[in-house]
């Protein structure tokens, strides 16, 4: 029987196995709103960045919200040993950074939200450069995703990761326990986009509305008013 949107059931199982209890044995957890997530249909996650840690807590929160993520991951994953042949199996969309072949990442993730699947987006690109870790200006990869696709996208925010991994760091910092808090919003509204020709400035503006979506939803789990104009590395 055919499982466009999961991986195999051995390596679903085996995900599941070591991902859950290892997730609850290092945060406490703080979720909210996971009854925003569509249980079915091609869906997009737009979430913040802070730490090479939430990949997996996040997917731990999809999971139990009813939804497999597919996440893009480096393309040097992919190229390591028994690691490689995993992330394939999970169904992860290698990305190529500075090479005409990220362009196919898209294409993948396309016909991934035909079939139904969940793709885990993390617009910024990387871990947010902010010096007070709100989210950064997105890349347009995200919205031209959204625009082409018609795929609703649903910001998510979270926080607590850092804590546990600040990024560039390797090893984790375990005690006290820490807490990874999420936060979903509703559907992002790109309507006013739709049918407009996917040129750069649609694209940023369409890009800009998903930021301040995600940053909605931190500044909720902050208690903390964000910044007016978000943090732009390429001005820095």
């Amino acid at each position: 029987m055919s499982r466009p949107t999961r991986p195999s059931r051995f390596w679903e199982t085996l995900a599941v196995v070591v991902v859950k209890p290892l997730s609850r044995l290092l945060v406490k957890r703080d979720w909210r709103h996971g009854e925003r997530i569509p249980r079915t249909g091609g869906l997009i996650i737009a979430a913040n960045h802070l730490s090479w840690t939430d990949p997996v807590l996040l997917s731990h929160f999809l999971y139990n919200n009813g939804r497999w993520p597919v996440i893009l991951a480096k393309a040097a994953l992919f190229k390591v040993p028994l690691l490689g042949k995993a992330v394939t199996a999970l169904l992860a969309i290698p990305v190529e950074r500075g090479s005409s072949e990220a362009a196919r990442s898209l294409r993948v993730s396309k016909e991934r939200l035909s079939d139904g699947c969940v793709i885990l987006f993390y617009p910024e690109g990387t871990c947010t450069r902010d010096p007070s870790l709100w989210p950064m200006v997105g890349k347009t990869g995200v919205a031209r995703l959204a625009l082409e696709t018609g795929a609703p996208v649903i910001p998510v925010a979270h926080w607590g990761a850092h804590e546990l991994l600040p990024y560039g760091e390797k090893k984790p910092r375990l005690f006290p326990r820490k807490t990874f808090r999420v936060s979903v919003g509703p559907p992002v509204d790109l309507s006013k986009y739709q049918g407009k020709p996917l040129q750069a400035g649609v694209l940023r503006e369409a890009t800009a509305d998903i930021m301040a979506a995600v940053t909605e939803q931190l500044a909720e789990l902050r208690g903390e008013k964000a910044p007016e104009t978000p943090y732009d590395p390429a001005r820095r």
